[in-house]
């Protein structure tokens, strides 16, 4: 069999990487278009990210399903990724009118959501369930799965491990159907799944740094049965807080504000309160300080993902006054940063309706598109989140429309595509009269008038223009959108080193269930922990914590395991 994949796309979203993968694994690619290309597949793997209903629709618009069912029987290699592994079932809760292909047996279940977020985005485990007899010895792996490996998911829907085990019958031998479990909370489910020629990953393998690029080495080059050695990972003993959250590992990301400096090259910079300039006496009157540079954002990106970064962000923070499809260099930035950077890319400023200098009319959605296609996995809204959710409560009277990007982007490529930054500013009150009628929290930190209160007002164009919307309004109106995570700053503890606003962040925990990302003011390794340990945030973000070399990404998840938090360590050998 030679060294070429072919692969079947129903427009998923961040494919590049993918292919990244491939290729340095070092196979050629190949592009199922029609239906006959199925005939020439050596070996194909279906990735896919978004809408159950609309991959299933797809490939049946496209005249595929009945020669990529004949495939499945032929007996050649078959990888699916994420959608890619819930098209084999029977269907899913997500469209309930629309079957699935049936390979195995069982339905998608969305997620509970009364005691954790969804959707479920993290790095989590895939345990093989299969021993005994004819089953894994203690150093064997199936495709490359490893018991102290972390993968990184990302979906609200999943098979639930009782049920798939039990309606899928297993007589011994070459087609028994082998069951990879991860748990979220409290729920099992189908973490990964393998029979005779198939297999499929809930993860994305090439998402997962070394340890997803272990899997896909495996299948492409037919290991199914491999050598497990030692472990680089090292057992950790954690929280009875930890354990009660399954396997999923607390996320630390690195962000990168991206902006053109006074030459026009793309820097990365990094603000106190926003503002990103050096402050120094030597500028003469009226002459304004150069941009802070702290490093290109490739090698930076390059840099923390070698020391362990679950995820990293691009904030692109001078896109406002551009159109990001003439933005050449921060497309280009992606690009090249997915061809080494097998971790989740999000890539924030300037997602919204842009018209260029001739007339010509782009949707966000095709700029997310544009984005999306040069290597992103997510894409972040700022402000213009903020104006859609004045309108939904204004104009359309609590009622989504489906022409804010938020919808149109959630709805083509899955709601966890979508991250809203939020920029709130704290403003202190005597009571909650003063503010009424915006929520208002009692607070453990005055004002400096002595207020014992306190409203988080949102902003827009990074903080300089404030608005009459509360954190709260902004952050419920957005999740009944379809965003499915909240980058949360705060322009009080930008650059401040002081420590995560733990206030703020219980606040828009406690008002919705999609994920939070806690952002702005961490100094050392142990706001990190403080931040995990009082509030329910799902991940924290570093930026010149990290860009200032005071401290590594391994280091705060050092720390973070030392204090029994459970994190994903860094492999280095596929």
């Amino acid at each position: 069999m030679g060294k070429t994949v072919h692969l079947l796309d129903t427009v998923s979203g961040n494919i590049r990487s993918l292919v990244n993968a491939i290729e340095i694994l070092g196979y050629t690619i190949h592009w199922i278009r029609t239906p006959s290309d199925f005939l020439a597949a050596e070996r194909i793997i279906f990735p896919g990210v978004g809408h159950f209903g609309h991959c299933m629709r797809t490939l049946e618009a496209s005249g595929f399903i009945p020669p990529l069912q004949a495939y499945l029987a032929s007996g050649k290699p078959f990888m699916g990724i994420c959608v890619g592994l819930q098209a084999l079932f029977e269907g899913s809760e997500e469209d309930g009118g629309t079957k699935g292909l049936g390979v195995f047996k069982g339905t998608l279940r969305r997620f509970e959501d009364s005691d954790k977020s969804v959707p479920h985005i993290g790095w989590n485990s895939a345990l093989v369930g299969w021993e005994g007899e004819g089953g894994l010895g203690e150093e064997q792996s199936l495709w490359g799965l490893r018991r102290g490996s972390k993968y990184y998911y990302v979906h609200s829907f999943a098979v639930p491990i009782a049920q798939a085990v039990e309606e899928n019958d297993n007589n011994g031998g070459e087609e028994r159907t082998v069951f990879a479990a991860g748990r979220y909370g409290e729920e099992s489910f189908v973490g990964a799944v393998a029979r005779g020629n198939v297999f499929a990953t809930q993860f994305h393998p090439e998402k997962s740094g070394v340890a997803g690029l272990r899997v896909l080495k495996a299948f492409l080059g037919g290991e199914k049965i491999g050598a497990h050695p030692p472990s680089e990972v090292t057992p950790a003993v954690t929280t009875a807080r930890d354990v009660q959250r399954g396997g999923l590992t607390r996320r630390i990301i690195a962000c990168l504000d991206v902006r053109a400096n006074d030459e026009g090259d793309l820097v990365v910079t990094k603000g106190d309160q926003y503002d990103v300039r050096e402050k120094s006496t030597a500028a003469g009157a009226g002459e304004e300080e150069q941009v802070r540079n702290l490093g290109k954002p490739v090698e930076m990106a390059k840099k923390y993902y070698a020391s362990g970064a679950d995820e990293i962000t691009f904030l692109n923070i001078t896109s406002f006054r551009n159109c990001p499809l003439s933005d050449t260099p921060m497309l280009e930035v992606l690009r090249l940063a997915s061809r080494e950077v097998f971790v989740p890319l999000t890539i924030g400023g300037g997602i919204r309706d842009v018209v260029d200098p001739d007339g010509t009319v782009h949707s966000a959605l095709k700029v997310a598109a544009e984005y999306f296609s040069s290597g992103a996995d997510k894409v972040s809204i700022g402000s213009d989140a903020v104006t859609a959710a004045e309108e939904y409560y204004g104009i359309h009277n609590r009622t989504p429309t489906g022409r804010t990007a938020i919808e149109q982007i959630s709805a083509a490529y899955g709601n966890q595509a979508v991250v809203i930054s939020i920029d709130p500013r704290r403003v202190p009150v005597a009571s909650p009269e003063a503010a009424y009628p915006r929520p208002t929290i009692k607070t453990a930190f005055p004002g400096p008038n002595g207020e014992g209160y306190a409203w988080y007002q949102c902003t827009i164009k990074g903080g300089r223009e404030s608005r009459p919307l509360s954190v709260q309004e902004l952050a419920i109106a957005v999740e009944a959108l379809g965003a499915g995570e909240i980058l949360l700053n705060s322009i009080d503890r930008d650059g401040t080193n002081s420590g995560f606003d733990l206030e703020l962040i219980n606040e828009v925990k406690r008002v919705v269930r999609i994920p939070v990302i806690a952002s702005s003011g961490a100094g050392n390794p142990g706001h990190f922990a403080e931040v995990f340990e009082k509030t329910s945030t799902d991940a924290a973000l570093g930026a010149g914590i990290f860009h200032r070399g005071e401290y590594e990404v391994s280091e705060v998840k050092e720390y973070l395991k030392k204090k029994g938090l459970l994190v994903r360590e860094f492999e280095s050998e596929i």
